[in-house]
């Protein structure tokens, strides 16, 4: 009789906790994450969809994810350990950065080298000297840091206000655009500090591209 009694007890919590544990499960593996994206998209249409950009009818990025951009007439953002996960393919298949390295996978974050890593060394020398290619009129000491410098997830979308200005004679050389112009554009793209007082003031790349791009008649219709 115990030995019923207690086989009978045992069941029951077995079947109390696998109870208990669906109930959980739904709540808060289903209708809580279905509740929530639904109030994000009613609230926040933009921000749940992404916060995508849009030219000639079409995605071409996000506001908050940075991209690699290689044409001369366009601003250049900061290095970035993943290409910002931009790359090519060739006719065999073979998948690779705009440097010729391999494709690492989609993917993100930094190499978390030490200042005396030899390899950040080397790497922030081919950057100076390619930038200074790019741009001859700069002097080396007047590269702003964070041109030189990747973010920690190597997907930031923004420079500062000083390393969008250093690039604007050379963009206006290959655009053809003025550098009066150039100057409104990456005002028209610059965010402020939070509230005033928190953060610095930071440049998107992307906006600053499309508006260059629209201006130079790359793209036909107003971006977005």
């Amino acid at each position: 009789m115990n030995e019923a009694s207690n086989h009978t007890a045992f069941f029951r919590g077995l079947r109390q906790t696998f109870g208990v544990t669906l109930i959980l499960l739904f709540l808060c593996g289903l209708l809580f994450p279905v509740l929530l994206t639904g109030i994000s998209a009613a609230v926040f249409p933009e921000q749940a969809g992404g916060s995508l950009v849009y030219a000639d009818g079409r995605a071409v990025g996000s506001k908050y994810v940075g991209q690699e951009f290689t044409k001369p007439y366009f601003m250049k953002g900061r290095p970035s350990a993943y290409h910002y996960n931009t790359y090519y393919e060739d006719a065999a298949g073979t998948q690779y950065y705009h440097d010729g390295s391999p494709f690492a996978g989609v993917a993100s974050g930094s190499n978390n080298y030490a200042p005396s890593n030899p390899a950040l060394v080397q790497r922030v020398r081919a950057d100076v000297e390619k930038f200074l290619a790019s741009n001859p009129d700069v002097k080396r000491e007047d590269i702003p840091t964070d041109l030189m410098t990747a973010s920690g997830s190597g997907l930031d979308p923004h420079i500062s206000p000083a390393s969008a200005a250093i690039q604007l004679p050379a963009i206006a050389e290959a655009s053809g655009l003025s550098q009066e112009t150039l100057k409104q554009i990456v005002e028209d793209n610059t965010q402020g500090k939070l509230l005033g007082i928190f953060g610095e003031e930071t440049v998107n790349v992307l906006g600053v591209n499309l508006d260059i791009a629209q201006a130079m008649g790359l793209t036909s219709t107003e971006n977005n």
